[in-house]
């Protein structure tokens, strides 16, 4: 279960950001997940349940953003959706040659302080360790 040694990176990741912000609560996590990340969103809402406890993110919302993965194919330049589980093999050609242009991502896409006049300040970062 990868999916723990991620949410104790992305909780280090936001303490770290919380305390150079001087902010003693985090309100609000979001974290981007492509859909070739290799990442479940269950395991990993259950992962940062836990990592959180007794941290500056205990009472945080915790949103997972999916990002469909796209994929290109080299030898006819038609983009699309590879599937899940993926199918890599071009619709249009058959060619098996294709990049990826999106679904590997995982990264912190926001994170909320409260602020002393109680409106929400926004940062984003990328996780450490990937």
């Amino acid at each position: 279960m990868h999916e723990l040694s991620i949410a104790i990176a992305v909780v280090e990741a936001v303490d770290e950001l919380a305390r150079r912000h001087d902010a003693d609560a985090v309100d609000e996590v979001r974290l981007r997940v492509g859909e070739l990340a290799g990442v479940e969103p269950d395991a990993l809402d259950f992962a940062f349940e836990v990592a959180r406890e007794g941290t500056l993110l205990s009472t945080a919302r915790f949103t997972v953003e999916r990002v469909a993965a796209v994929v290109r194919c080299a030898p006819c330049a038609v983009e699309f959706h590879p599937g899940t589980p993926p199918n890599l093999l071009c619709p249009q050609c058959d060619g098996g040659s294709v990049e990826v242009l999106a679904g590997r991502e995982l990264e912190l896409a926001g994170v909320g302080f409260p602020a002393p006049d109680h409106h929400d300040e926004e940062v984003t970062a990328d996780v450490p360790g990937r």
